[in-house]
């Protein structure tokens, strides 16, 4: 059993959720969140079943993930 960080955003349409940590694209959505979460985790099965385990980043291991908000000109 390996603990994966994923987020998860909620938008106006519903949630979509993705892994940090894995090499390639992963993404999983939901109307709620608890559904989001589950279509992730699936999917992160299935993409380590399919890949393999070398999929998993072992080099520099994520021990915290924060969100910030920045102010940009445009």
């Amino acid at each position: 059993m390996r603990q994966i960080k994923i987020i998860v955003e909620k938008h106006p349409d519903g949630y979509v959720a993705y892994p940090l940590g894995l090499k390639g694209v992963v993404v999983g959505e939901g109307d709620s969140y608890e559904e989001a979460l589950a279509d992730v985790k699936s999917a992160i099965a299935f993409h380590i079943e399919t890949f393999g385990p070398d999929v998993l980043e072992k080099d520099s291991p994520i021990l915290e993930a924060f969100v910030a908000e920045a102010g940009i000109a445009i």
